[in-house]
This record gives structure tokens, sequence and C-alpha cells, in this order.
């Protein structure tokens, strides 16, 4: 994916808030989501631009092919409020969209007054509407690739042996539940299940008492493939709309007994939230980087998992960060105290081998299907994605600022991930927020 014009750090909009250097929405990033206004309660596609949506779906149904040139047809696609038709274009077709709509936010662009006064009426701020989910995700499949996860989560259950004999040679996942995905924001109920916290009696079903959050990216899929037809792994990251936020949230008691012999199933599928805002492939050009570097000794991916430019620039360079709020903080006005901070880029897996492994059965992937990275942790304690790391199963509780201790998540816990991108030369941009409080 090429840089080009969009990605200039020197341009900024006429839309103010987007020229704020902390914000993840500026002119440079542009990403897609789905609203509604209280008025309006039909869902429409949405771009964020600093703290303000711009109303996608009813300026397309005011352009013609002589006014978006040869983004007319992404903006046709737009204008039926259904996201996965954009996904389904080629991606030059989201390129050139994405490029139109720099252009006529940017300030300085020669024909400035007239975008401006063009796009005015389609601006809503981001307080006065509803953010849903951005698309209706009709399949979502979840993987296991940062490698440092699965090795701690591993030496819990098998000291001696923590890392399975297949990890390094293929891509493990698990087919998820795509109607439990919810938005960010969406109080998240605490699940019933069996556990057996007693080895030496029989099952008892109830609320889960070890409940977890993972830290993980969503792989939004564009353009999909037919029954039967691999994705040869030389393209597959042109296959890639973009990436989101994604909290797989996790019974771990309930996924203790359940998960043997066919995995995660009612420990999993209760809740997963996502981000309201689809990062596109493009506007994270500037933030490739290198696919995860094996250690010596490890194996290569095999042939059909293997290509040269996916080594050298299929990782994405984003952090990643958990935060965490508790009733009795809010009610003593503390802040969220940050848990964690990884890497996307220390996944053992690029995307682009997970989109490849998943259709290489010659399954057919369908535009804006979902695909989550897996628990994202890196080498440290303090980049440990999920609670069943940070307190090693329970043996080792946080303390918070407030004096709590956590092991598990409790009743009225909120989980709070960001996600950016920060390269010099280029402006910052962000994944925004996804936020999920427990309920009892």
């Amino acid at each position: 994916m090429p840089l080009d014009f969009t990605h200039d750090a020197t341009r900024q909009s006429w839309v103010v808030t987007a020229n704020a250097p902390d914000t993840d929405f500026p002119l440079q990033n542009l990403p897609f989501g789905r609203f509604a206004e209280p008025s309006h309660p039909a869902l429409r596609i949405g771009v964020a631009i600093g703290d303000h949506v711009l109303d996608v779906t009813r300026l397309a149904a005011t352009l013609t092919a002589e006014d978006a040139g040869e983004a007319y047809a992404g903006f046709q696609a737009c204008a039926t409020g259904d996201l996965a038709a954009l996904c389904a274009l080629p991606p030059a077709q989201v390129v050139v969209v994405r490029r139109w709509l720099s252009n006529a936010l940017w300030d300085a662009a020669p024909d400035a007054a007239a975008n401006r006064a063009r796009l005015a009426p389609f601006l809503h701020p981001q307080a006065a509407v509803t953010l849903h989910r951005p698309l209706d995700f009709k399949n979502y499949t979840d993987f296991y690739a940062s490698v440092f996860h699965a090795t701690n989560v591993g030496a819990m259950f098998r000291p001696d042996n923590p890392l399975l004999p297949n990890y390094k040679y293929v891509p493990i996942g698990y087919h998820g539940r795509a109607s439990s995905v919810v938005v960010s924001g969406t109080p998240v109920r605490r699940p019933f299940g069996q556990t057996r916290p007693n080895s030496e009696a029989p099952p008892v079903f109830g609320p889960s008492r070890l409940l977890d959050y993972e830290l993980e990216v969503g792989i939004v899929v564009g353009q999909g493939n037919a029954l039967g037809e691999p994705i040869p792994m030389g393209v597959a990251d042109e296959h890639i709309f973009g990436l989101c936020l994604l909290n797989d949230w996790s019974a771990r008691d309930i996924q203790a007994w359940e998960y043997q012999p066919l995995g995660p199933f009612l420990s999993k599928s209760f809740a997963t939230s996502v981000s309201p805002w689809i990062v596109t492939r493009a506007a994270l050009a500037p933030f490739r980087c290198p696919a995860y570097a094996r250690p010596a000794g490890d194996p290569s991916p095999l042939d059909y998992l293997l290509d040269e430019t996916d080594q050298r620039q299929g990782g994405f360079d984003v952090t990643l960060e958990v935060e965490l709020t508790t009733a009795r903080m809010r009610a003593e006005g503390l802040p969220p105290v940050r848990l964690s901070q990884s890497q996307l880029a220390d996944l053992y897996w690029t995307p682009a081998q997970l989109l490849a492994h998943h259709a290489s059965n010659g399954c057919n992937l369908q535009p804006g299907d979902l695909l989550g990275s897996g628990t994202v942790s890196g080498p440290t304690k303090d980049a440990r994605g999920c609670l069943l790391e940070l307190t090693w199963r329970g043996a080792e509780p946080l303390t918070l600022p407030s004096g709590e201790t956590r092991r598990f998540l409790e009743d009225g816990d909120e989980v709070i991930l960001r996600g950016f991108c920060v390269r010099e030369g280029f402006r910052r941009i962000g994944l925004g927020e996804c936020r999920g409080q427990i309920t009892a």
C-alpha cells in the first residue's frame, strides 16, 4: 500500500478538532464506522474526523459521477448504509474514497470553502450520535497468534511443555459467535455456565467467578474468496480492509471445564466487544513493520504461509493499552489505571498469514468478516494482555490505586482498550477505544 498525500503530516482539516496533536482521528486517519441520530434511527456509514462524524451515506446520495470522479463506485457502496458493501470492493476503490474525503476535509484545498459548505450539513458531533457496531458481522474467528501469551498460558498448565508441537507451524484459531459481537460501551453481563471448582465433586452451574478480558485487535476482511478457492499468501494482505480493537471476554472457570476436546464454547460466546471505528489498511500504510523475528531454531513458515513482502512489511506497528476502573475508583474520583501496554508487532503470525491460513482449505471468507488476533501479549510482565497472565491465574493479585485488589473482574469493573500508531515524520493516528463494564 503506497504512501500518498493523505499521509502528509503537515495537512490539516477545517474540522478544527482533527488538528489536535493527541486526537485519534486526524485528517490522516479517516476510519469508517456506523452511527445513528436520535431523530433518525436508521444506521448510516460515517467517517471519524476529530470529535465529529461525517455522514458518508447521506453525502454519497448527493454526489454525482462528476462530483466523485473515480471514487463514485465507492461512494455508491457507502450510500447503501452497509459497510460490507465497501469492504467488498477492490482495495483501490477504498483508497480513492479516502483520497476524495481527505481533499474535501483539507483546509488548504483550492476549493476548501466550497467543500466546507458542501460537507458541513453532514457533520455531527460524535457526542450527539449513537455509534454502533461497524458491521453486522456474519462470521467471527478468533486466533491465538501471540507466542508470549501462548507460552504464559501453557506454562500455567504444562510447566514442562508450555507450547504444543503444532504452535510454531500452524496459526491456531477457533470459530467464535458472531451474533454476540457488541459495540464498545455495551454492558457485559456476567455469564452463567458449568464449572468444576472441586475436582473431587461433580460440576456446578452458576455465574462465572473468574471473568477476564483479552486485549486483541480485530482484522476486518475486505474482498473475500469463492468457496474452494484459497487466498494465496502473496495477495492475502490486499484482502484486509482494516483493523479495530477487540475484547474477547473470557470466563476462565467455564473455559477450563469445557475446552477439552473441542476448545472454547460458552466461555467465550456470551460477548465480544469491538471498537466502533475500523482504521483502513491505507491509513495504516506508514506504520507497517517487518514480521516478528523468529528466534534461532524456530521453524520457518511452510511455503503457503511464506511471502517475502509479508516478511519484510507484513506487521503493523500498533501500541495497545488496557485500563481498568472499578465502581469504587469512580466513586472516589480516581482515574482509570493502566494495567498493560503491548505491541501488535509482537504477534508470531502476521494478519495476512492468519487470513491466508483461514482460506487455505477453501473456506470462503466474506467481506466484513471479523478475525481476532488472540490476546496480544509481550515479553515483559507489563505487556501481558489479560488478567489470567497478569495475576498468574490469580496467584499474584493486582493492587489498584483505591487499595482494592483484583485477581479477575468483579461486577462494576470497566475495562478500556486503546490503540494508536506513532512514527517519526507522520501524524499519530488511533484506533479509538473499546469499553465494556461488567454487570451482575
